[in-house]
C-alpha cells in the first residue's frame, strides 16, 4: 500500500491555485470550504489508473493519526473550476512517481482546474512501442504549446532491456527533450524550514543552470580493439580540404570518444542563464575547465563573455550583480564555503554532477524543483528533479507500505502552472 503523509499539502493545494491564477481567469469568487475526511481508495475503483504494472494497490486508512492534515486530498464538489486558457503538455511517466502523478491530477489539479491537456505517454513500454516517436512529438508539441510539465521516467541500461523485454536502448527521454528544446535546466532546491541541511552553511537557494545540449550526451564512443592510430576528421562544406587531426595512436585495445557542442547552443545557453539571474537579482558564475580543453571550455567562456559585454553588463551593474567565470575546481570549493543566493552556469556533464550534489546539500532530491527554459523564455518544461523512485515501487508492488515524497512533483506541476 502507499502512505503520502505530508503536513504541508493545504499550503501547495494553495501554490497550485495561485499559480494556476497567474494565467487564468477566475469563472467565480467562490470561497473553497476544506476538510479533513477519513476515507480510503482501494484498487477496485482505480483499475485503470495504473495500466502496465502489476498490483498497483493505493490505500488510505482511517487509522492513521487524527492530527494528520489531508487537506489536500478534500473533495472540490460544489465549487467553481478555475479556467486555464492555454493548453498545456503533460508528459507521464514511470514506476513509483507515475503513481503519485495520477495522484496529484485527481486530488490537486482536475478538481480545482478546468485544463486542455496534451497528454504524452512516455512510459517505457510505450515510448518502446512507438520505437520512442512518443518523446519527439511530446517535444514537438511542448514548442507549438510553449509549457510541458513532465513526470520521471526510466532511462534503459542493459538490466532495464532485459526486464521489459526492450526492442533497444532508447536514448534518455530527457536528453532527446532538451535537444529539441534547446534550452537550459534550471534546478533550484524547495527550502524547508524543518528540513536539515548537510551543508548548514547554505542560507539561501542555489539555483544550477545545466546546458542541455551535446557534449557526452550526444557524443559518439567506440571500444578499440587493438593497436592503430586515431584520427579526427572534419570534411568542411565550403570545398576546402579536410581538417585531419591526430588523436592517440593506440598500442593495444583501448576506448575513444568524440563530442561537439555549436555556437547557437551556447550563446542561448548564456542568454537564458543571464536572463534568470537578472530577473533573480542574483550573480552569475560559469564553470568550465578551459586550463585542459582549451578550445572546447574555452568557447564557452569566450561566448558568455560576448554576450555578457553585448547585452547585460549594464543591467546588472545598475543592480549590483555581476557574471564571473571560474573554474570548475574552485567553483566547486566556492558553492560549500558560500552562503548562496546565485545562479551557477554548468556544461552538460558538469550540471548533471553538481546539481545532485546541491539537491543532496539541501536536504533532498525530493525537494528540487527542475525546469527546462529556452532561451527566448517562451518555452519551458517542468518537473521534479528526482528519477522513478524504483525501491519504492519494488515495495509497492509487493503491497507494501511506502512514504514516497511527492513535493518535487507537485512543484513542477505549479511551476508548468506558474508559467
Amino acid at each position: 500500500m502507499l502512505r503520502l503523509i505530508n503536513s504541508s499539502c493545504g499550503s501547495l493545494r494553495s501554490s497550485v491555485m495561485s499559480s494556476a491564477a497567474a494565467t487564468t481567469k477566475m469563472m467565480s469568487s467562490s470561497t473553497v470550504a476544506v476538510k479533513n475526511p477519513r476515507w480510503s481508495l482501494s484498487s477496485s475503483n482505480n483499475s485503470g489508473l495504473f495500466s502496465g504494472y502489476v498490483n498497483n494497490r493505493v490505500s488510505f486508512r482511517n487509522q492513521l493519526a487524527p492530527a494528520m492534515s489531508f487537506r489536500c486530498f478534500a473533495s472540490a464538489t460544489g465549487i467553481d473550476r478555475v479556467k486555464v486558457q492555454n493548453p498545456i503538455v503533460e508528459m507521464d511517466g514511470d514506476e513509483m512517481t507515475r503513481i503519485i502523478w495520477q495522484m496529484i491530477k485527481d486530488k490537486l489539479i482536475f478538481p480545482y482546474l478546468d485544463l486542455d491537456i496534451k497528454y504524452y505517454d512516455l512510459g517505457i513500454l510505450n515510448r518502446d512501442a512507438t520505437d520512442d516517436k512518443v518523446t519527439v512529438e511530446s517535444a514537438e508539441a511542448t514548442l507549438k504549446y510553449n509549457v510541458a510539465i513532465k513526470c520521471a521516467t526510466i532511462t534503459p541500461d542493459e538490466t532495464r532491456m532485459k526486464e521489459f523485454g526492450l526492442k533497444s536502448m532508447w536514448r534518455s527521454p530527457n536528453g532527446t527533450i532538451r535537444n529539441i528544446l534547446n534550452g537550459t535546466v534550471f534546478r533550484e532546491p524547495i527550502l524547508c524550514q524543518n528540513i536539515p541541511r548537510i551543508v548548514p552553511g547554505w542560507k539561501k537557494p542555489i539555483c544550477i543552470g545545466r546546458h542541455a545540449f551535446g557534449d557526452q550526451y550526444r557524443a559518439t564512443d567506440t571500444v578499440i580493439k587493438g593497436p592503430g592510430k586515431l584520427k579526427m576528421v572534419f570534411d568542411p562544406e565550403d570545398g576546402t580540404g579536410p581538417v585531419e587531426l591526430d588523436v592517440y595512436n593506440f598500442k593495444g585495445p583501448g576506448i575513444a570518444l568524440a563530442m561537439y557542442n555549436v555556437d547557437e547552443s551556447i550563446r542561448a545557453f548564456a542568454e537564458s542563464s543571464m536572463s534568470l539571474a537578472f530577473s533573480k537579482k542574483w550573480p552569475l558564475y560559469l564553470s568550465t575547465k578551459n586550463t585542459i580543453l582549451k578550445k572546447y571550455d574555452g568557447r564557452f567562456k569566450d561566448i558568455f563573455q560576448q554576450v555578457y559585454e553585448e547585452r547585460w553588463r549594464q543591467k546588472f551593474e545598475e543592480h549590483s550583480i555581476w557574471y564571473e567565470h571560474r573554474l570548475i575546481d574552485d567553483m566547486v570549493a566556492y558553492a560549500i564555503k558560500s552562503e548562496g543566493g546565485y545562479v551557477w552556469a554548468c556544461k552538460n556533464y558538469d550540471g548533471d554532477v553538481q546539481s545532485d550534489l546541491l539537491a543532496q546539500g539541501f536536504g533532498s532530491l525530493g525537494l528540487m524543483t527542475s525546469v527546462l527554459l529556452s532561451s527566448d523564455g517562451k518555452t519551458l518544461e517542468a518537473e521534479a528533479a528526482h528519477g522513478t523512485v524504483t525501491r519504492h515501487f519494488r515495495l509497492h508492488q509487493k503491497g507494501q507500505e511506502t512514504s514516497t515524497n511527492s513535493i518535487a512533483s507537485i512543484f513542477a506541476w505549479t511551476r508548468g502552472l506558474e508559467h
